[in-house]
């Protein structure tokens, strides 16, 4: 039997019942039997629906309250509890769009978790888990993306649910050990059997664990670590990058930690250089991810010819490299660094007839203090290359010491959005954000004229709007164009919550104020990504 109709409608339900206890104007409480009926109602029809992943947070939010308690909730107080539910609910409306289908870039700096399973509850509750941890997570509800997947990605760790509708997983398992045999990927094997025939066929076509349903998320969480632990330490073996040559970061701790000795022995300074390639996206979305390839293997290779043998260059993950000029101070760091910026950015490349060169944006930090530990260097290193983006890129920027704290500035986020499950997960995303300039002051609104009427806008100091570009009352493009004229100066900025597909309305839009535009639907991550990154050049 299908259930699409009866899961949607129970989404439904639950996104119908949050909009009536966080939206409504009474700052009313809310009783725990209340609270408690909802989850109970829940938990059944997700267990019917075979919807495991609901099935099980909301069993486990069960747990932590007694539906004879007589506590009354605050609704920030629910909000924060229900939290996990609340962002469940919103992926699950839209994962087919966010998850399964989109295009994810390996951070090399992140472990890669692949979950192969057709129960999309499940997928989002598992997801939400290791995203937690700081992982990247790749959801595949389909055994043949699930392989495509992963052959493009090359994840750290891979977990199979057994019983997919159209294959069965020991299949999935199966192919994967014999197309990669080469590298150590280890696999998770999930299941509602646990017999120990189940398990030993398992074992048998190459699993490295075995987990029962309903998961233990923390007692999953440890094994996924145990088992990345492992291949860290096998990874550490092989010390070059597979596509350019050069070393890879695991050796450059230690490349790092020899220089500080010499420094200490010799008092002899050396410089790290951090090298992005300027708008590499733009190379792969025009070309192809093979010409990308092409590129960096290209940089690469000029970095190894261009070069003194006393300097070590590392790819530092996706268009990152890292150089550490030994016995270099900084005016010598630069101008080596500034040769080779030219001298690249003269290289022809040649795609489909047409031709384009490629520039790089570059952060110089010299060490002069022995005690400084490599990640401050690389941090520091960081804030220099993020000044040569700022200032236009192709340029090479330093800095020569630690940033000095500074007292933080109130900054002004207001959020209008006509979906209250897309404010309420806003409203929590933004309250656990943390930035070195600003304090945050938080409000949501349901539509541009309660924000007007709100007088928010006219406050003293910077603004920073959340808007959704359609709404019934009055629309994303609408506000803007009042915010423009009430607000001249240059303390607002914008980011575009747009289901909007004409190109020319979000050029309308950036040309009005706004600073960047995320399409609905969104992942909760890259959402997040987005409003720390604008946040963080507004210091």
């Amino acid at each position: 039997m299908d259930f699409t109709k009866y899961k949607n409608l129970l989404f439904q339900k639950i996104k119908s019942q949050f909009s009536m206890w966080f939206e409504a104007k009474e700052e009313s409480q809310i009783s725990n039997s209340e609270v408690y009926r909802f989850l109970h109602s829940v938990h059944g029809s997700s267990g019917t629906l075979q919807l495991g992943g609901l099935h099980q947070l909301s069993g486990r939010l069960i747990e932590q309250i007694e539906e004879t308690d007589y506590k009354q909730w605050e609704k920030e107080e629910l909000m924060n509890f229900l939290g996990d539910l609340i962002n469940l609910s919103y992926e699950f409306e839209n994962f087919y769009e966010i998850g399964e289908n989109k295009e994810i870039r390996h951070d090399d700096h992140l472990p890669l978790i692949q979950i192969i399973d057709d129960d999309v509850s499940m997928l989002i509750l598992l997801k939400d888990t290791f995203e937690e941890k700081g992982w990247m997570v790749a959801a595949n509800t389909t055994p043949e993306k699930a392989i495509a997947h992963y052959y493009d990605l090359n994840p750290d760790c891979v977990i199979i649910d057994i019983n997919l509708a159209d294959i069965s997983g020991f299949q999935v398992l199966n192919d994967l050990n014999e197309h990669n045999k080469q590298k150590f990927v280890p696999k998770i094997m999930i299941s509602l059997l646990n017999d120990r025939e189940t398990r030993m066929k398992a074992y048998k076509l190459g699993a490295d664990d075995f987990i029962e349903k309903p998961i233990d998320l923390e007692e999953l969480t440890v094994r996924v670590e145990r088992l990345l632990t492992r291949k860290k330490l096998y990874d550490q073996s092989v010390m070059l990058d597979e596509l350019t040559k050069l070393y890879n970061r695991k050796f450059l701790n230690d490349v790092f930690n020899r220089n500080i000795k010499d420094l200490i022995r010799n008092k002899q300074l050396f410089s790290i250089v951090i090298i992005d390639l300027d708008h590499f996206k733009q190379i792969n979305d025009s070309f192809g991810h093979l010409t990308g390839d092409y590129v960096l293997s290209t940089f690469a290779n000029f970095l190894k010819e261009h070069t003194r043998t006393s300097d070590i260059a590392f790819r530092y993950g996706g268009e990152e490299f890292v150089i550490l000029f030994q016995n270099t101070a900084q005016n010598d760091a630069v101008e080596i660094v500034s040769r080779l910026l030219r001298e690249f950015s003269m290289t022809n490349f040649e795609k489909n007839e047409s031709i384009f060169t490629v520039t790089f944006s570059a952060g110089v930090f010299t060490i002069h203090n022995p005690d400084i530990r490599l990640e401050e260097a690389l941090k520091i290193a960081d804030q220099a290359l993020y000044q040569a983006k700022k200032n236009g890129r192709a340029r090479v920027e330093v800095i020569n010491h630690s940033p000095i704290e500074l007292s933080k500035k109130t900054l002004f986020v207001s959020i209008i959005d006509d979906d209250a499950i897309i404010r309420t997960m806003l409203v929590r995303i933004l309250k656990v954000m943390d930035f070195d300039h600003f304090e945050l002051n938080l409000e949501a609104f349901e539509d541009g004229v309660q924000f007007f009427e709100s007088k928010r806008i006219e406050e003293s100091g910077e603004h920073f709007l959340i808007l959704d570009g359609v709404m019934p009352v009055m629309d994303g493009i609408e506000i803007l164009q009042k915010v423009k004229r009430l607000k001249k100066d240059r303390n607002m900025h914008v980011l575009m919550l747009t289901g909007r597909k004409s190109e020319s309305d979000i050029e309308r839009a950036l040309k009005l104020g706004a600073d960047d535009y995320v399409t609905k639907p969104f992942s909760i991550k890259e959402l997040q990504a987005r409003i720390q990154r604008l946040i963080k050049r507004m210091k």
